[in-house]
């Protein structure tokens, strides 16, 4: 009698699962290695494939890198969402906003510097979706100073994107030398400092009757603001 051929039963990952074992691998390469000497190899060892896996969904060790980058900001733009909108108050708001962003960095110190060094600058930086990503995340300042300006919070004069581009510059600054591994960086008062100098040098300065008038345009805005909450909540 012939000899019955066994088959090995080989266990199959859906597409969706393989690919995010190969992100949690390539996460954690790019951050122990960096970009330059992370190899496709090195990922696809430690996600348990073989090399010829990653490039069924990854063109390149490039885009992998991109999607990667874009999965962390997804992360942190989810994550801001929950709770920036639960803050009262211009100061509060931008006081937040620059902790977030600190916080963030603070984190992920690594894929923080991937994001910098490796595909902002990148020539290619505004056709990416990461570029895209990155105007959804910052576009809040732009909204929170718009509405200040309305209620006569802030000057007429002051430039919405112009604020954002300093907020974020001024954070991203701040953080340079502990990326650089050159210290530690203290989030609180690095924020307060920051929302400080911004909102301070924002603010409109009115006398006695415009104060009274700012103030009613504040509870009208706040009162708004409330009842498009509650719409939202119902």
């Amino acid at each position: 009698m012939a000899e019955k051929k066994v088959r090995k039963r080989v266990n199959r990952l859906p597409a969706e699962q393989r690919i995010a074992d190969i992100m949690v691998s390539a996460r954690a390469v790019f951050t122990t290695k960096g970009y330059e000497s992370a190899l496709i190899s090195d990922i696809a060892e430690r996600a348990g494939v073989v090399d010829g896996s990653i490039y069924r969904f990854f063109a390149n060790k490039r885009e992998l890198l991109m999607r990667v980058i874009e999965d962390w900001y997804e992360k942190i733009i989810l994550e801001e969402e929950e709770r920036y909108y639960a803050v009262r108050g211009t100061w509060n708001r931008i006081r937040f906003i620059v902790f977030h962003h600190l916080q963030a960095i603070v984190r992920e110190p690594a894929l923080t510097k991937l994001a910098f060094t490796e595909l902002r600058a990148d020539p290619q930086y505004r056709q990416m979706r990461l570029y895209k990503l990155n105007q959804t995340y910052t576009r809040k300042v732009v909204e929170l100073v718009r509405e200040a300006i309305d209620v006569g919070e802030f000057r007429s004069d002051v430039s919405p994107s112009l604020v954002r581009s300093m907020l974020y510059g001024c954070v991203e600054h701040s953080t340079w030398a502990f990326l650089r591994n050159e210290g530690n960086l203290d989030i609180d008062q690095t924020a307060d400092r920051i929302a400080e100098i911004l909102y301070n040098g924002l603010v409109a300065r009115h006398s006695e009757g415009d104060i009274l008038v700012l103030a009613d345009r504040l509870e009208a805005a706040t009162t708004r603001l409330e009842r498009l909450s509650g719409a939202n909540d119902a």
